[in-house]
């Protein structure tokens, strides 16, 4: 008879842990919350602040935008046009063209510093990407 009492025990607490009660990263049980791994560019979903750069009126938003080292930086083009986001002198980073309604991401330099960008198509456009 203890044996069987021990089975049932032993169910019934897989069958609790199942079901998220009792796993700490969800303390109210019931469903564990949908924890998506999909990239913010397909989702999306808005960036996190301060990795997002806009492209809008053949300006870069913000003009000088501060990022983490090796943060991934999510570009929208909001424009009519392609356009780049191109380091100048070293090339660390370049998106390559980004067609109108687009969204690509780029990864920062790993380095501390203050990198200048432009659009290689319209070179008038000029920001900088400022790591910390």
């Amino acid at each position: 008879m203890k044996k069987i009492a021990r089975t049932a025990v032993a169910a019934a607490t897989v069958a609790l842990f199942a079901a998220g009660v009792g796993d700490c990263s969800n303390p109210g049980g019931g469903a564990a919350p949908s924890r998506s791994r999909t990239p913010t560019a397909r989702t999306g979903t808005a960036a996190p602040a301060g990795t997002h750069l806009t492209i809008k009126d053949f300006t870069f938003r913000p003009a000088d935008l501060s990022v983490r080292p090796g943060s991934t930086v999510t570009v929208v083009n909001e424009d009519s046009t392609t356009h780049t986001v191109t380091a100048t002198g070293t090339k660390l980073f370049d998106t390559g063209g980004i067609k109108p309604g687009r969204t690509t991401t780029f990864r920062a330099p790993g380095r501390a510093g203050r990198y200048t960008y432009t659009c290689t198509i319209h070179p008038y456009m000029k920001a900088t990407l400022t790591v910390r």
